[in-house]
């Protein structure tokens, strides 16, 4: 059985997330966010998207975007794909990175986009990795 085609359309917003392959870690220094921020940025210019709340965890992240052409599974494509690539050259790794497909919710409604911001933006908060909001980076 194939898999079910994603929903894409210009102008769409998605909470996306993707985990660590056998939830490991997907950011092993500070740098690495970086350089996960660096390929972030550079699909955000190639494909035109949005990004308007973000949260990078341990072994997952939290995508809150906005495409404006219609064009997630490509974009994403590119930004797992090329992470995968630079991190796996990093670390001296090879194999998956990341567990099966990313995820993606479609945000349909105005007043679930409120409350999703938050829970992006409290994400670390609401997983004890902080006290407050402040102190991430």
């Amino acid at each position: 059985m194939s898999r079910p085609l994603r929903l894409e359309f210009a102008g769409a917003l998605y909470h996306v997330t993707a985990r660590g392959n056998e939830r490991n870690w997907i950011f092993f220094q500070d740098d690495d966010f970086t350089l996960y921020l660096t390929v972030l940025e550079e699909v955000c210019e190639r494909y035109n998207w949005v990004i308007h709340a973000y949260c990078l965890m341990g072994n997952h992240y939290h995508l809150l975007l906005e495409t404006p052409d219609g064009n997630l599974s490509k974009g994403m494509r590119q930004l797992n794909g090329v992470f995968t690539q630079k991190i796996n050259r990093k670390h001296n790794r090879v194999g998956h990175f990341f567990q099966g497909r990313y995820k993606s919710i479609w945000v349909a409604q105005e007043n679930y986009l409120l409350e999703l911001c938050r829970y992006i933006v409290l994400n670390q908060v609401r997983a004890k990795m902080l006290d407050s909001p402040e102190e991430w980076l």
